[in-house]
């Protein structure tokens, strides 16, 4: 062999062990929940719901030819902007994420979407930011939910207050993006159906003592209180007061409050309590329990299976696209969550990836009964709880 084609040899061995590694190169997907804040009971379930999925992806060894998938933790805190915008950059420019699970919360989740999304162009997915203001906001087609908007959880509460005979009601809320577009929709759909709301008044987290909102809420009056805030934070002050002073007995509360943390702490001193999350009796939502059963977490908590679906469909449209470039795979999102194509389940994911490998068709059914609509988010089922014996007892499925 001559010197020059030695050195075209060598070029070529040097291309293909580079072609090589770059192949097996890891899959980043960036876990941006609220660890630390209002909602960290509610979190550390979801994050392993959503590793759940990447793990599963990962050990198939089928994802683009083989590559690892891994899972780089940020906290997006739920209420502090400037802590998530950071931690998002920080998953994004340091740790090279090719996609993200998150966040928790709409207010986060929208300075993300502000500040690094679009900027970066990387594929975002939230399995519990629900704030109605997100399906209208600029997102360059970067941005997705597998929650449902509270646009809906709003008509459901209605709904469920109507059906229960509850005419009148008083109503808090966080005051944040997630708190007042809860509280507006609620309000909306409970008046449409000829409910009042005697009074409505926002409530801060953090703070020590709750007996000025509650005093106005009281005087009011109202059959309930309805609590739109968070479970870890403002939303039990809220309730710990009116028990306090014997303001409110019964309360209806949102997703941001439906979590065995909240009757750990008060048991039955809430029954009768009527609680409301996304939530599907589907199949796939039978699967993730059954799956995760030994795993630390249960697979029917809330915001669990929004999870695991995310992570699931991020990956799963890598694997369409044939791509981790979200300006790439972000038009395949659509494309596996939805018919036509062989319906998937969780426990699912390895047959997934190898009917896209062989170029067959997908619909994503998961563990929501998962179904997007424009603007990339789910349609949405929501379950109906009550409190008994100081337990969340499923009621029905709306």
């Amino acid at each position: 062999m001559g010197k020059l084609s030695t050195l075209l040899f060598s070029a070529a061995l040097s291309t293909a062990v580079v072609a090589g590694a770059s192949a097996q190169e890891q899959v980043k997907i960036g876990m941006l929940q609220g660890f630390t804040g209002p909602t960290e009971s509610l979190v550390k379930p979801m994050a392993l719901g959503g590793e759940l999925a990447i793990q599963e992806v990962s050990d198939s060894g089928l994802l683009l030819g083989g590559r690892e998938v891994v899972s780089v933790r940020g906290d997006s805190t739920c209420i502090d902007a400037a802590a998530a915008t950071a931690a998002a950059d920080r998953l994004v420019t340091s740790d090279g994420v090719h996609g993200i699970n998150g966040a928790t919360c709409s207010g986060a989740t929208t300075a993300i979407l502000n500040n690094v999304v679009r900027a970066n162009g990387v594929v975002m997915i939230s399995p519990s930011a629900t704030s109605p203001a997100l399906s209208s906001i600029e997102d360059d087609g970067y941005f997705f939910r597998t929650a449902p908007s509270d646009a809906r959880q709003g008509q459901i509460i209605a709904e469920i207050l109507d059906r229960r005979g509850i005419k009148t009601a008083a109503l808090t809320y966080t005051n944040n993006d997630y708190g007042k577009g809860l509280a507006d929709a609620i309000q909306a759909a409970y008046e449409a159906k000829g409910g009042k709301i005697t009074a409505v008044a926002a409530h801060e987290d953090g703070k020590a003592d709750y007996s000025a909102e509650i005093g106005t809420l009281a005087s009011a009056g109202g059959d309930v209180l309805i609590v739109a805030g968070y479970l870890d934070q403002g939303g039990k002050g809220i309730i710990q007061a009116s028990l306090d002073t014997g303001a409110f007995e019964t309360f209806v509360l949102p997703d941001g409050m439906v979590g065995e943390a909240l009757t750990d702490n008060f048991g039955d001193m809430l029954d009768g309590s009527i609680g409301t999350n996304p939530g599907t009796d589907s199949p796939g939502a039978s699967m993730l329990a059954e799956l995760a059963s030994g795993k630390g977490f249960k697979g029917d908590d809330p915001y669990v299976p929004e999870a695991y679906d995310a992570s699931a469909i991020l990956l799963l449209a890598m694997q369409s696209a044939g791509s981790t470039d979200s300006a790439v795979y972000k038009d395949h999102i659509m494309k596996v969550a939805n018919a036509p194509g062989e319906k998937i389940y969780p426990g699912e994911l390895a047959k997934a990836l190898q009917i896209l490998a062989d170029g067959g068709e997908i619909d994503y059914v998961g563990g929501t009964a998962l179904e997007f609509i424009e603007p990339g988010e789910s349609a949405g089922s929501f379950r109906e709880t009550e409190i008994k014996g100081g337990k969340w007892e499923t009621e029905m499925y709306h």
